[in-house]
């Protein structure tokens, strides 16, 4: 017959392990508390159907807002200029735009600034059965731009034609403004003999098997650039940055390493277009990855730098003060200095 201490033990023991759980479960919500409570809120403004979701709604699942300090909230838009408003009303901490907008309202006395967030660009679009092998083979076709006569991916396109074919890319066609979605239709109903388009519409295309005559890239080197220009990038004031230092270097850091998984991750693309984020799926879901990845931000940021101001120089000859403003040169501190000196 065993002892009554015997029989004791192993109800103390179980009392000492709920006691030591217990505690450990404490120790670790007083440890998340702190880690939540540390986290500074970032809100972020993007078009609602717009790719960057595609980059921050893999941040916020893999975790990689909190793991740098910031929680970021996505806030959604249904246009670009609806964006750029709650910018500068306050209503958010960062938004995605180009270097031009951003010289230009640093120009007018706003300071904004610049992160490259892609250079991922449009393209001239052609049908696979087309007979229009060059940009010279454009003169005298319907072509469907997509963004307006003043985006800058057109004018960089009519500045290579000027250049390298000697015609006018405008004048001497057809020329169809309209949105992009509506183009890239039009253009599979064979409405247009090409089509210049934002680079996703552009991929889709590609994977139906149209041919990319000539992309905003191309033009951006034959007028002078040595290599990728971020079309796009994140924006915010200067303001916020210096009021919230260690989020802005943990939102960029964020950024680069959600790169870094989309870039590596096969699998993070199928987990996006599972979850509804991409709508995409088969041959234009693998495009659509593979011209991301083809974007993302690789060269030194001073190199960089010297390309845009370089091609901002040559977009304010094409597009005038309508384009750019009073500012013929791209104003220092549009690209976020503290890239620069960490370069």
């Amino acid at each position: 017959m065993k002892s009554p201490a015997r029989r004791r033990r192993p109800s103390a023991i179980y009392r000492s392990l709920t006691r030591c759980a217990t505690a450990l479960g404490a120790a670790l919500l007083f440890s998340a508390s702190l880690f939540a409570a540390d986290a500074t809120p970032v809100k972020v403004g993007v078009l609602k159907f717009g790719t960057v979701n595609w980059e921050l709604k893999s941040m916020k699942h893999s975790g990689f807002d909190k793991a740098n300090g910031i929680d970021v909230e996505i806030v959604p838009y249904a246009g670009g200029d609806a964006t750029k408003i709650a910018l500068q009303g306050g209503a958010v901490d960062v938004i995605v735009s180009d270097w031009l907008w951003v010289s230009r309202q640093r120009a007018s006395g706003q300071k904004l600034t610049f992160v490259p967030y892609s250079s991922s660009v449009g393209a001239i679009m052609v049908a696979a059965d087309s007979d229009i092998a060059s940009l010279a083979d454009l003169k005298g076709k319907k072509i469907g731009v997509a963004g307006g006569p003043l985006d800058k991916s057109w004018l960089l396109l009519q500045g290579m034609a000027s250049q390298v074919h000697h015609f006018d890319l405008a004048a001497e066609n057809d020329i169809a403004f309209g949105a992009p979605p509506l183009l890239a239709e039009k253009t599979k109903q064979g409405e247009l003999d090409a089509m210049l388009n934002y680079w996703h519409y552009c991929a889709r295309l590609e994977a139906e098997g149209f041919k990319r005559l000539v992309s905003a890239e191309d033009a951006a080197n034959k007028l002078g650039a040595s290599g990728p220009v971020s079309a796009i990038g994140y924006v915010f004031s200067d303001a916020w940055a210096a009021a919230n230092p260690e989020a802005a270097r943990g939102f960029v850091q964020a950024s680069r390493d959600t790169k870094k998984l989309m870039a590596d991750s096969d699998a993070e693309w199928d987990r996006l277009a599972d979850s509804g984020a991409i709508k995409d799926r088969g041959a234009a879901l693998i495009t659509l990855r593979d011209r991301f990845r083809e974007g993302i931000p690789a060269r030194p940021v001073n190199d960089e730098i010297v390309d845009a101001s370089n091609l901002y120089g040559v977009l304010a000859e094409l597009g005038g003060p309508k384009l750019v403003g009073d500012s013929a040169t791209m104003v220092e501190g549009t690209y976020w200095p503290v890239l620069a000196n960490d370069n």
